[in-house]
């Protein structure tokens, strides 16, 4: 793709979460499903790695090199005229640079980076560290001239076995990434309790992500909670297995 064709995706997919309260990114893992994403009406969409990594019989957890990654991903952002973003876990190891310069390269014009290190034991980044490497995403980005969306998650809330009880380190991590240069930030695992998206949502001055299922989840809880952003993960993938289990049943031997 082209740096002018990238430069005006970047710019519009800004422009799309002004717009929208919240900005539905249908999670996509192939160029079909993103054809039918981008058919079906929505102007901008993700790339999950856990349903990229399912499609391709690969592990989720960074269980692809991030060539492997740019790969797939590339055929995927070609076949739609939408902007794409591409969840790139925690990295894969890749210093800011080379992490943005690669996603450019294939077209992408948004990214999602978590603090979960799964290729170093799982580890949690401190939020330091992780701020300090969104901001250099940030820094990178910005010298490229492409305003690439970055959306920074935490999984604090999901390793927690009391997810009320991290809320205050949650909310001083994500506050962390608003001030690297996060545009965005996704705090993982709290998409059905009410009482802690309101909270993040009211700490921060960035769109706040959630995860959604697109059959079980209702877009006005989303938005009343203030939430500004709403991708599905796993979740459209799952949904759409279980369909297909449901229609293929009755011709099964």
């Amino acid at each position: 793709m082209d740096f002018r064709t990238t430069v005006e995706r970047a710019q519009r997919l800004k422009q799309l979460h002004a717009q929208y309260q919240p900005l539905v990114l249908p999670t996509v893992w192939d160029v079909w499903s993103a054809r039918a994403a981008a058919g079906a009406g929505f102007p901008a969409l993700t790339i999950g790695s856990h349903p990229l990594a399912e499609s391709r019989g690969a592990d989720d957890h960074e269980g692809q090199t991030f060539e492997e990654v740019l790969a797939a991903v590339r055929p995927i952002i070609a076949a739609v005229d939408v902007p794409v973003s591409v969840d790139l876990e925690a990295g894969y190891g890749q210093e800011p640079a080379d992490l943005v310069t690669g996603l450019i390269e294939v077209g992408g014009v948004g990214l999602n980076l978590e603090d979960t290190v799964h290729s170093d034991g799982g580890r949690v980044r401190s939020t330091q560290e992780h701020a300090s490497y969104i901001a250099g995403v940030r820094a990178v980005a910005d010298d490229a001239g492409i305003s690439v969306w970055v959306n920074g998650r935490t999984d604090l809330f999901l390793h927690a076995q009391d997810a009320a009880g991290v809320l205050e380190e949650a909310i001083e991590r994500l506050r962390a990434l608003e001030q690297a240069g996060a545009d965005s930030v996704y705090p993982v695992g709290i998409q059905d309790n009410d009482e802690l998206l309101a909270a993040v949502t009211g700490a921060v001055t960035v769109p706040v992500n959630s995860t959604a299922h697109p059959a079980k989840h209702d877009l006005e809880r989303f938005r009343r909670l203030g939430v500004g952003r709403i991708t599905y993960g796993p979740l459209l993938q799952f949904a759409m297995t279980d369909a297909m289990k449901d229609l293929l049943g009755p011709w099964a031997p």
